[in-house]
C-alpha cells in the first residue's frame, strides 16, 4: 500500500497530466482551425500516446474530492476541445468529398461527349518550321 505522505504527490501528477493532455487538445484545435490538417495528424499521435498513458495512471490511483473537481473541470475543457476539432474534422471531409465528387463529374463529362485529356503539345518553333524559298 503507498504511503499517505506520498498520496498527494500522486494525485497532482495524475492533474498534471490531465493539464498536458488539455495543452495538446488545444495545440490540435489551433491546427484544425488553421487548417492545418498535417499538424493536425502529427499531434494526434502524440495525444493518443498521453491519453494512454494517463489512463494507465488513472487507474492505479484515486482522487480526493478537490481532485476530482479539478479533474472534471479539465475533462470538461478536453472534451469541448476534442468536439470542435470533430466538428472541422466533418466540414474538413465534406469539402474533400465535394471536390472529388466535382472531379467525378467532370470527369464523367468527358468521357460522354468523347473528350480525351492528352498531355499538352510542346509549341511549334515557328522559325524552325519554316522552309527557306
Amino acid at each position: 500500500m503507498m504511503e499517505h505522505g506520498r498520496e498527494p504527490n500522486s494525485q497532482q501528477a495524475l492533474l498534471e497530466g490531465y493539464e498536458a493532455l488539455l495543452s495538446r487538445t488545444r495545440l490540435m484545435l489551433d491546427s484544425a482551425r488553421d487548417a492545418n490538417w498535417p499538424a493536425l495528424v502529427d499531434q494526434e499521435s502524440t495525444y493518443i500516446m498521453q491519453a494512454e498513458q494517463l489512463a494507465k495512471l488513472d487507474a492505479e490511483h484515486h482522487l480526493d474530492a478537490d481532485h476530482r473537481a479539478r479533474k472534471a473541470g479539465l475533462l470538461e475543457q478536453i472534451l469541448a476541445n476534442d468536439l470542435e476539432i470533430r466538428e472541422r474534422l466533418i466540414e474538413r471531409r465534406n469539402e474533400l468529398g465535394e471536390l472529388i465528387g466535382a472531379s467525378q463529374r467532370q470527369r464523367n463529362l468527358r468521357d460522354a461527349y468523347g473528350v480525351r485529356e492528352e498531355a499538352p503539345t510542346p509549341p511549334i518553333d515557328l522559325h524552325l518550321s519554316k522552309r527557306a524559298p
